[in-house]
């Protein structure tokens, strides 16, 4: 995958949400477990990772923990710098990346688990339409986002919504303004499901200029919400009630996102070029035809090293992955009052674990 352009920022940045969770009351928990272990990316994490860290700070109070969902672009690159001990990423890291990670790992390698998994939402603020999904196919997405398509009653939208009385409103796309993962899948969905109704690269960065935008995934929904005729690209978790959902087309039916249908595309992708033991990276089958499947699925990696130059470190960073990725936690994220996650599988977590294993102290 490509890299997109760098944001330069720190925890302070303007909007910056940071989910830090300190101890309260000291006294320890008898682990021996304690310290900062900071965190920063992946804005679709953000909800899951409240969660996920609660129960760190539950269980191991003096670990002071934290995650900043500044988006995937910054979050690696805050992680590269060693201004955090772990990130979150919609999209594996860059051959670059990986290159520059080695130096940061003294000496290791980068670690890349994937550990949250979950629909990208088709979302529209169409209020007179119900609850009912509208019907989409991929060329009619990428021909709506691409700005062909301008009206929400263009014969193409009709076609596939025989029975909705669509509205003669004006399509305003709201997309991502910052580096972000979750615009790299959704562009990549376009530019494998869609062919050439889609003329542009996958891509961390909007490959079109002059569209209304918001920063992270709450800033998309916001714009969203501020406007009737506007669709946008979203986490599904973060998806509100006042926001109408695509099915999407996937061979000869209409899918919804749900965490099955999420999960079921995951089960068809093979591993990645270059997938290792360490980054257990996917490719996922964004033009499937396979029967209940929804092929815009975001799988954000958790980053880590398999190199820290301290055990506490390495002890902290093993107990937060171990958790995330045991049953345990990714039931908590994917009870649909947290994140509504598709939890990853028995034979993942086994292949998550093996990795998390290899994490040691070493380098200077």
């Amino acid at each position: 995958m490509q890299a997109g352009s760098r944001r330069a920022t720190g925890a302070g940045a303007v909007g910056a949400l940071v989910l830090a969770l300190t101890a309260c009351g000291g006294g320890g928990d008898g682990s021996g477990l304690s310290g900062p272990l900071p965190g920063a990316g992946a804005s679709s994490q953000e909800i899951a990772m409240t969660g996920w860290l609660a129960w760190m700070n539950e269980n191991h109070p003096d670990v002071l923990v934290s995650y900043d969902p500044v988006g995937s672009g910054t979050g690696r690159e805050m992680f590269l710098n060693d201004a955090v001990k772990f990130a979150g990423s919609d999209a594996a890291m860059s051959p670059e990346e990986l290159q520059d990670g080695s130096e940061r790992c003294f000496g290791g390698e980068v670690v890349e688990l994937p550990l949250y998994i979950s629909p990208i939402a088709v979302a529209y603020n169409l209020p007179d339409l119900g609850t009912e999904h509208l019907q989409l196919d991929p060329v009619t997405l990428a021909q709506i986002f691409d700005g062909q398509i301008t009206t929400w009653d263009d014969p193409a939208i009709a076609a596939t919504n025989p029975d909705v009385e669509l509205p003669s409103l004006d399509i305003v796309p709201v997309n991502r303004s910052d580096d972000s993962g979750t615009t790299e899948n959704f562009t990549e969905y376009l530019a494998e499901a869609a062919g050439d109704a889609w003329p542009h690269e996958p891509s961390e960065t909007w490959p079109i200029s002059g569209t209304q935008s918001g920063t992270q995934t709450s800033g998309v929904v916001t714009t969203m919400q501020a406007a009737e005729g506007t669709v946008g690209y979203i986490d599904a978790a973060q998806v509100t009630e006042d926001l109408g959902t695509v099915a999407v087309g996937v061979g000869d039916e209409f899918v919804p996102f749900s965490p099955e249908a999420a999960a079921a595309v995951v089960d068809v992708s093979p591993p990645s070029e270059g997938a290792t033991d360490l980054r257990l990276t996917i490719d996922l089958a964004r033009d499937t035809a396979e029967s209940g499947t929804y092929p815009i699925v975001l799988i954000s990696y958790t980053i880590a090293c398999s190199t820290y130059d301290s055990e506490r470190d390495v002890e902290n960073i093993k107990t937060l992955l171990t958790y995330i990725a045991s049953e345990e936690g990714q039931a908590r994220a994917a009870d649909p009052s947290v994140a509504g996650s598709a939890p990853i599988s028995d034979a993942l977590r086994e292949r998550v674990n093996a990795a998390i294993a290899q994490i040691s102290a070493g380098g200077a």
